[in-house]
């Protein structure tokens, strides 16, 4: 006869346990892999509670989105993978960019009499360059909240994403009110008009195309881009290589910033860098802690 080995008891996990078991098993998949930082993680927590309250406002001003997010705090958010991954690449851009800002903040000179003061660096561009480029900067603006924090503005979020978030915001609306048909058909029309409304407004990919087609051809994106690099100006820098590779904003940002220092020619091929603009890149990309960077084999 076979020798009973009793269960460890630990059937049906909690949710919690549950989240600690997988935790478990990706560190054991991969144990030299670097964890997440506790600034990673309130970051992406904090974005994620943004996109949930946003999307939860749009859909109905009866919910109660405290209560909302304190129930899928504790239970865990239904649409978790895809969110984890629009929030990380929104979160490590954000964490790539204040940190660049903050290591090259050159400390203000006070001018003595007589001096003239440096006349800021520019680059050569067309009214329709210059007003394409103010787009870029204020669909950029859209992607943080008052305080500065950032967020994932709902126009951005894609639309079959966007769709789910706002179906299972309203499907625990439905649990908290109870069976209702007229509740439920009138929460359903209004996912649809959220999601139609916000795909008609444009967001920062619009803005990133309409800018490298406002540039033109060849050099005037060349230099355009080398000219970002050198300011460190990282939001023009995807927008143009997003736009140019036919990729959205958010991916081409987690691309660059989740890159070696090798993968990064051919990242922004569609550009025509030289190898030796990219220098700047690579040393801002290098000097971001605790970076994920994507070996290849």
């Amino acid at each position: 006869m076979a020798d009973f080995f009793p269960s460890p008891g630990i059937d049906p996990p909690s949710p919690t346990l549950s989240a600690r078991l997988r935790e478990l098993a990706d560190f054991l998949a991969a144990p030299a892999a670097g964890r997440l930082t506790e600034e990673q993680r309130a970051l992406s927590l904090g974005i994620a509670r943004r996109l949930v309250e946003d999307a939860a406002r749009e859909l109905s001003a009866d919910i109660d989105v405290g209560a909302l997010w304190r129930d899928w705090l504790e239970s865990g958010l239904p649409t978790a993978p895809r969110l984890a991954a629009a929030c990380f690449a929104r979160a490590e851009e954000h964490r790539w960019r204040e940190h660049s800002a903050r290591r090259i903040a050159a400390p203000v000179v006070v001018p003595v009499d007589g001096d003239e003061p440096p006349a800021p660096e520019t680059i050569d561009t067309t009214p329709e360059a210059d007003r394409a480029y103010l787009a870029l900067r204020i669909a950029d603006r859209r992607r943080a909240d008052g305080r500065g924090s950032p967020r994932i503005a709902l126009e951005d979020v894609e639309p079959e994403l966007l769709r789910a978030l706002l179906l299972d915001i309203a499907a625990w609306r439905m649990v908290q009110a109870g069976k209702d048909g007229q509740l439920a058909a009138g929460l359903g029309e209004a996912v649809r008009k959220v999601v139609e409304y916000r795909a008609a407004i444009p967001g920062i990919d619009v803005a990133a195309r309409q800018y490298l087609a406002a540039l033109g051809e060849g050099a005037a994106i060349e230099g355009a881009a080398a000219s970002a690099i050198d300011r460190h100006d990282w939001l023009a820098l995807v927008a143009l290589a997003a736009a140019a590779s036919r990729r959205s904003f958010a991916d081409m940002a987690l691309a660059l910033t989740s890159a070696e220092a090798a993968a990064l020619p051919a990242l922004l091929a569609p550009l025509s860098l030289d190898r030796a603009s990219l220098a700047p890149l690579e040393a801002s990309l290098a000097a971001l802690p605790s970076r994920t960077v994507e070996t290849r084999g």
